[in-house]
C-alpha cells in the first residue's frame, strides 16, 4: 500500500525547559530542522505565551512542521507532516529532538492518505 505522506508525531520528554520557553530558540530548531531535511520553507509563525510556553509552526511545501511548548512539564508535542519523498522527516525529528536536548523523545509514524492502486478507464462513466 502506497501513502501520500508520513506524520510524524514527536513526545519530547525531559526537555531543557529554558529553550522551551525561548522562542527564538524554538523558532531556529524548527528552521534548522526543515532546512537540514531537505524541505522547502515558505513560511512560519511562532508565538510567546505569557507567562510560560512557545507553539509555531513551518509551513513547508512538504506540508508542515509544527511545535507547541509546556517549559513548566520540559515537554513539548511537536509534528513533521511530510509528502513527497526528497523530504527526510525521521533527519527533522532528530534534529528537534538534538535542539531541543531531549532526554526521552519518543516518535509515532502514521501514514497519512493511503492509496490503493486502481485502474482507471478514461472516457467510461
Amino acid at each position: 500500500m502506497d501513502a501520500l505522506g508520513a506524520h510524524l508525531l514527536l513526545e519530547l520528554k525531559e526537555c531543557d525547559a529554558e529553550l522551551l520557553n525561548d522562542l527564538d530558540c524554538v523558532r531556529e530548531v524548527l528552521m534548522r530542522a526543515a532546512n537540514e531535511s531537505g524541505a522547502t520553507v515558505v513560511g512560519d509563525t511562532f508565538y510567546k505565551f505569557q507567562p510560560i510556553g512557545v507553539t509555531g509552526i513551518v509551513a513547508i511545501a512538504e506540508s508542515h512542521i509544527g511545535i507547541h511548548t509546556w517549559p513548566e512539564y520540559s515537554y513539548a508535542a511537536a509534528d513533521i507532516f511530510t509528502c513527497g519523498e526528497s523530504l527526510r522527516p525521521y533527519r527533522a525529528a532528530e534534529m528537534i529532538i538534538q535542539g531541543l536536548r531531549c532526554g526521552e523523545p519518543s516518535i509515532t509514524e502514521i501514514k497519512r492518505g493511503i492509496v490503493v492502486p486502481r485502474t482507471v478507464a478514461v472516457g467510461l462513466r
